[in-house]
């Protein structure tokens, strides 16, 4: 079977409540909800390179537990990575259902934390 690609994870986000697609830097796709990204997938590097950048737990300590499992797939992101981000490649060891799921749960974080006026039906 063929793996997710960079298409296919963006459509994935974007099919999400309340979620659209913005460009903030110029060729770097984020995914959004509300005013809050949730995905950086990045720019376009090929159908299934690169990574994609989320929020995996609601600090440092939770999303280390990705670095251990796959440290050849999952980094600290650049300056938000503190507060629990990482990236994580796209069509390496980590399996497709996992980064579906990691999309759902930063989804799911960031609208936790939207104004509830503001959060999606």
């Amino acid at each position: 079977m063929d793996r997710l690609t960079r298409a296919d994870l963006l459509a994935y986000c974007l099919a999400k409540p309340g979620a659209w697609p913005d460009e903030p830097w110029g060729g770097d796709v984020v995914a959004k909800v509300g005013r809050k990204i949730f995905v950086f997938i990045g720019a376009d590097q090929g159908p299934a390179d690169g990574s994609i950048g989320l929020k995996c737990g609601p600090s440092r300590e939770v999303a280390d537990e990705w670095l251990l499992r796959y440290p050849g797939d999952a980094s600290v992101m650049a300056y938000i990575g503190r507060s629990g981000w990482n990236s994580l490649r796209i069509a390496g060891a980590i399996p497709d259902d996992e980064l579906l799921e990691a999309i759902d749960a930063s989804y799911d974080a960031v609208v936790a934390k939207l104004p509830k006026k503001e959060r999606p039906a």
